[in-house]
């Protein structure tokens, strides 16, 4: 029979697992607040919070976040498509080819969603801090077939840009947002940038670098010139 040694012995504190009491409190308030409106949850003790709502919820959400929960200060929303690119191999950077990682196999085109869950394709998530305790969460919703969703301008106006970035790269239509005109491309440009099924042309036309090209500076041909 072996014996564990006092080394070998897990302490109280290695042995119980990590509880984060103030994380944990803002799941608890959602679920009270939301109900079913809260799907799913996750919380990293010491470091994050992530939650899932409905589409229904996104806006309540925000609203109670800010005036239920003191989270004033809004940090950034923004979208994600997580369908793998159909393009394989096909946009990698030139160092990847030199390394001979360039093969085309076939692309599992299985969508694997990040912390807190997700269905379908693409979702909308948003990252909001109370800086008086020093808490942050991220708020997520699944957008499914129907890419509309409610805006927050009214809640956090700083989602203006956000919302008009998010629907100009995405194609995402948010409710209620006061004009969703261009933020950044033509307003005759077609498709939608960030969607992993839109075709960089301009690098299938030329390879991504990958590495940098540094020009030699003036005088450095003449290193190592005796004449």
């Amino acid at each position: 029979m072996s014996r564990l040694s006092s080394t070998d012995t897990p302490t109280e504190e290695e042995a119980a697992p990590e509880v984060d009491t103030a994380r944990n409190e803002l799941v608890a308030r959602f679920t009270a607040h939301l109900g079913e409106g809260l799907l799913e949850s996750h919380v990293d003790p010491g470091v994050d919070v992530w939650l899932r709502v409905s589409r229904e919820s996104w806006l309540e959400a925000a609203e109670f976040a800010k005036s239920g929960l003191g989270f004033g200060y809004f940090s950034f929303l923004s979208g994600i498509d997580w369908m793998p690119s159909p393009f394989g191999r096909d946009m990698d950077s030139s160092i990847d080819v030199a390394l001979g990682n360039d093969e085309r196999s076939e692309i599992d085109q299985t969508i694997q969603h990040g912390v807190a869950g997700g269905t379908g394709r693409f979702q909308v998530f948003a990252r909001l801090n109370d800086v008086v305790n020093g808490l942050g969460i991220t708020l997520k919703v699944d957008l499914g077939d129907d890419l509309t969703v409610d805006s927050w301008v009214a809640v956090y106006p700083g989602a203006n840009w956000h919302e008009r970035e998010a629907a100009e790269m995405y194609g995402f239509s948010f409710t209620g947002h006061p004009g969703l005109r261009p933020l950044y491309l033509p307003s005759e440009f077609e498709g939608h940038p960030l969607r992993k099924d839109y075709p960089l042309l301009a690098r299938q036309m030329k390879p991504w670098p990958g590495i940098v090209d540094v020009e030699k500076m003036p005088g450095d041909d003449d290193e190592g010139d005796d004449s």
